[in-house]
């Protein structure tokens, strides 16, 4: 039997008709690694309905930041997509997950490639201090399909770069790369699927890195299935390799987030 929590909701944003984030309060006994997802929901016919969540705040933050899509007739984000400020809602107790920063090899370039709600788990990646003393860039890449979808742009290019603890981390070290798929956006390259950035290392060209090596660059994956097999072939191919259980790796993903 999962072990919960119940927590109350402290504000909702809706970016758009299709995508919205919430808080909660956070209890102090609940502890995270940053990247890690958890259970949570709602209580439906008198049993909690949950789903599978990264945490989108830091582990050092007093409230709880969830991201999700809004599916009409999804069994849960039909319903969750409602919430309102004051109402419950139900987290399990055991955090896990893969992109946390232990499961990689030690290297110079953080590479975080996500497609539309995947970005939640490097939101509160970004946001550790230890994570920049580690590597010289991190370079965060969000895929999605229209620019309204293109959430937290102003928690990355403004709020972290003005941090007092480590904005002048984030000013030498993030980079922050959107690109749109179905709108016309800066330009040709950041109209591009990651898939397509990676392959023919567009990606590299543009931010004025060395094309990708393995002995050099670490990544993380989270979004949908499609990217993540298609990254995953690119990496491999170019001999990056996947970090296990029992092995830290060159590349993590996050299979177990749900856009549901």
């Amino acid at each position: 039997m999962r072990q919960t929590i119940t927590e109350t909701v402290t504000s909702v944003h809706h970016w758009n008709d299709s995508l919205f984030s919430f808080k909660t309060t956070r209890q102090p006994t609940f502890t995270f690694e940053n990247g890690q997802f958890v259970m949570i929901g709602l209580e439906v016919d008198g049993k909690p309905l949950l789903r599978a969540y990264s945490i989108a705040s830091a582990n050092y933050e007093d409230e709880l930041e969830f991201f999700s899509i809004k599916v009409p007739d999804g069994a849960l984000t039909s319903r969750l997509q409602h919430i309102q400020v004051g109402e419950p809602l139900t987290l399990s107790t055991r955090p896990t997950g893969t992109l946390v920063a232990g499961r990689l090899k030690p290297g110079k370039h953080l590479y975080l490639l996500a497609t539309g709600t995947g970005l939640a788990p490097f939101m509160s990646i970004i946001k550790d201090p230890d994570l920049y003393e580690q590597y010289e860039k991190i370079i965060v890449v969000h895929g999605v399909r229209n620019i309204s979808e293109l959430a937290y742009q102003d928690t990355i290019c403004d709020e972290l770069p003005n941090n007092e603890f480590f904005g002048d981390w984030v000013k030498e070290k993030l980079i922050y790369y959107p690109t749109v798929t179905r709108e016309e956006f800066r330009s040709q390259a950041h109209q591009q699927r990651i898939t397509h950035l990676l392959a023919n290392n567009t990606l590299t060209q543009e931010i004025g890195l060395p094309a990708l090596d393995p002995s050099t660059d670490r990544f993380m994956l989270c979004g949908n299935q499609a990217m993540l097999d298609d990254t995953m072939a690119i990496l491999n191919k170019q001999g990056f390799k996947k970090a296990t259980s029992r092995e830290q790796g060159d590349y993590v993903i996050e299979q177990a987030f749900l856009e549901k």
